[in-house]
C-alpha cells in the first residue's frame, strides 16, 4: 500500500524532478503552489510505478491530483496504487484539480462518478511570446499603460532577482506594504506566503524578476518552468507606479520564457477586480480542470437485499444477530483465515457489545461494503461481505461460516449466491477472492464457483466475471 510522506521544501530536488517536465499546463501541478498554500493543502507524497502521487487534506478531506509520470512512469500503476489505498483505507476516492484533457480516460475507467466543473477554477492561459511583445492592436491598451510607465520612469528596467537576501527585495516589501490597504485574511495571509516564497528563490526551482525605477524595486514576479508552461505564482507591483504591472508581465515573459509556449497566470480566487485584469491581458484558454468523486455500485443501493437458495437466506444483519455476530467476528481460530484483526482498528476503543455490528452496518452507510447475513432456518449461522472496491466495476468478496456449521457446504452455498447477485443484479464486471495457501477448505469453495486468477507468495487468487 501506499506510504505517504509530508510534502515540505526539504523534497523540493525530489518534487522538482518531476513538476519541471510536467505538461498539464495547471498551477497545481507545480511545487510552488503546493509550497506556497500547502496550509490549505495539507499536502503529501508518494512515489509510484515512476509517478509522482499527490494526496492533498482539504477541510479534512482527502483528494488526490492525477499522477504526475516521471520518466518511464506507468500512470495506470499510479491510478491503481491510490484506488487500492482508498479501498483498504475505507477512504472515498476522489481526483481533484484533473485536467481537462484527462477526462476521458477517466470516464472510461470508472462506471459511476460524478464531475464538477466550476469556472473559478480555471487557470489564466496565455501564450508567452504575446505577452512578450503585446504586439497588434488588441493589446493597445497594455501598451499605452506600459508606455506611460516608461515615460513617468525612464530609468526603469528588469533585473533578474537571483539572491533571497538581496536589500532590495526587503526594501520592496517595505515600500509594498506601506501602500497595501486590502485587510481580507486571505490578502494578507497572501502577501505573507508571497514573501515567504520570494526566501526561496536561491533553490533553483524558481526564476524572479523586478522593475527598478528611480534605484528601487517597484513590480516583482516569480514563477515556476513546468514543462512548457511558465506558472506565474507572484506578481506584486506598487500601486504608486501606474504602469508596473504591464511592464513587468512583458519584460518577465520576455526575459524567461523564451523556452515555454505558454504563461499561467493562475487563477482569479473569486476576485472581480483580479478577473477583470487577468481578462484584459487576452488570455488565449481559461485551463479547465475538474474533481471526479468516484463511485461504486453500492451508491445505487437503499438497502441490504434478502437472498434465498436452496436452503439458506442471506439478509441484512438485525440488532437480534447481535450475540451470534459477535461470536463469529471474536473466534480467534476460526478468523485467523479470515486475514482481518478486529483489533487494529479497535485500538484503545473499548469493546462493546454492539461493536461489531454497529461497524458493519457504518460501512453499509458510507457504501463501503455490505454484509450479508447467512441464515438457516433463520438463524445466524456466517456472513458473506462485499468489501474493497476497485472502483472500476469489482469488489472483493469473502465469506466464513460458524465452526459448528462447517462441512455441509453452506459457505460454497452462500458464496454462491452473492457472488451472482452481485454480477447479475448489483451490476459489478468482476468479483474476485483470495484465501491463504494453507487454508485448502476456502481454496476448494473458492474453486467451485471461480476460476483461479493467479497466486503470490501468501494467497490464491480467484475472480468471477459476467
Amino acid at each position: 500500500m501506499l506510504q505517504f510522506q509530508e510534502l515540505t521544501a526539504a523534497q523540493g530536488d525530489c518534487l522538482r524532478r518531476y513538476y519541471e517536465a510536467c505538461d498539464y499546463r495547471l498551477c497545481e501541478y507545480s511545487l510552488g503552489v503546493k509550497l506556497m498554500w500547502r496550509g490549505h493543502l495539507h499536502p503529501s507524497f508518494a512515489e509510484e510505478a515512476g509517478c509522482l502521487i499527490v494526496r492533498n487534506r482539504i477541510e479534512g478531506e482527502y483528494v488526490f491530483d492525477f499522477p504526475i509520470v516521471g520518466e518511464g512512469g506507468d500512470p495506470e500503476g499510479a491510478l491503481c496504487a491510490i484506488e487500492a489505498w482508498c479501498a483498504e483505507t475505507g477512504t472515498p476516492l476522489v481526483l481533484s484539480v484533473v485536467p481537462e484533457d484527462k477526462l476521458p480516460l477517466l470516464a472510461l475507467r470508472y462506471p459511476r462518478f460524478r464531475v464538477i466543473n466550476e469556472r473559478p477554477w480555471k487557470d489564466y492561459l496565455y501564450r508567452t511570446e504575446e505577452l512578450a511583445a503585446f504586439a497588434g492592436r488588441r493589446y493597445s491598451g497594455q501598451r499605452n499603460h506600459i508606455n506611460k510607465f516608461r515615460r513617468d520612469f525612464p530609468d526603469a528596467e528588469f533585473t533578474p532577482l537571483t539572491d533571497p537576501k538581496d536589500p532590495r527585495l526587503a526594501a520592496f516589501w517595505r515600500d509594498y506594504e506601506a501602500e497595501f490597504h486590502k485587510t481580507g485574511p486571505l490578502a494578507v495571509q497572501e502577501l505573507a506566503l508571497a514573501q515567504e516564497m520570494f526566501s526561496r528563490i536561491g533553490t533553483g526551482w524558481f526564476c524572479a524578476g523586478g522593475m527598478m525605477a528611480e534605484g528601487r524595486l517597484v513590480a516583482v514576479c516569480l514563477a515556476e518552468k513546468c514543462g512548457g508552461t511558465l506558472v506565474n505564482h507572484i506578481e506584486k507591483a506598487l500601486y504608486s507606479h501606474a504602469g508596473a504591472y504591464p511592464a513587468l508581465v512583458q519584460a518577465f515573459a520576455d526575459h524567461y520564457g523564451g523556452d515555454c509556449q505558454w504563461c499561467n497566470r493562475e487563477d482569479d480566487a473569486r476576485d472581480k477586480g483580479l478577473r477583470t485584469s487577468k481578462l484584459q491581458y487576452l488570455p488565449e484558454a481559461l485551463a479547465g480542470k475538474v474533481r471526479m468523486e468516484v463511485g461504486t455500485e453500492l451508491d445505487a443501493l437503499k438497502a441490504v437485499p434478502t437472498l434465498k437458495t436452496e436452503r439458506l437466506t442471506l439478509t441484512p444483519l438485525r440488532k437480534a444477530d447481535i450475540p451470534a455476530y459477535s461470536a463469529l467476528c471474536l473466534d480467534d481460530d476460526r478468523n485467523r483465515w479470515w486475514g482481518y484483526d478486529y483489533r487494529t482498528d479497535l485500538g484503545d476503543k473499548p469493546l462493546t457489545d454492539t461493536y461489531f455490528y454497529d461497524d458493519a452496518r457504518a460501512d453499509f452507510a458510507a457504501r463501503r461494503a455490505l454484509n450479508f447475513a447467512v441464515r438457516l432456518k433463520g438463524k445466524l449461522i456466517g456472513e458473506v461481505v462485499l468489501y474493497r472496491p476497485d472502483f472500476r466495476g469489482g469488489f472483493e468478496q469473502g465469506c466464513r461460516i460458524a465452526p459448528e456449521y462447517a462441512g455441509h457446504g453452506y459457505g460454497t452455498e452462500a458464496f454462491a449466491a452473492a457472488a451472482d447477485w452481485a454480477l447479475y443484479h448489483l451490476g459489478l464486471a468482476r468479483v474476485v477472492a483470495k484465501c491463504f495457501k494453507e487454508n485448502e477448505p476456502s481454496r476448494r469453495m473458492l474453486a467451485s464457483c471461480m476460476r483461479p486468477s493467479g497466486e503470490d507468495e501468501t494467497y490464491f487468487h480467484f475472480e468471477k466475471t459476467v
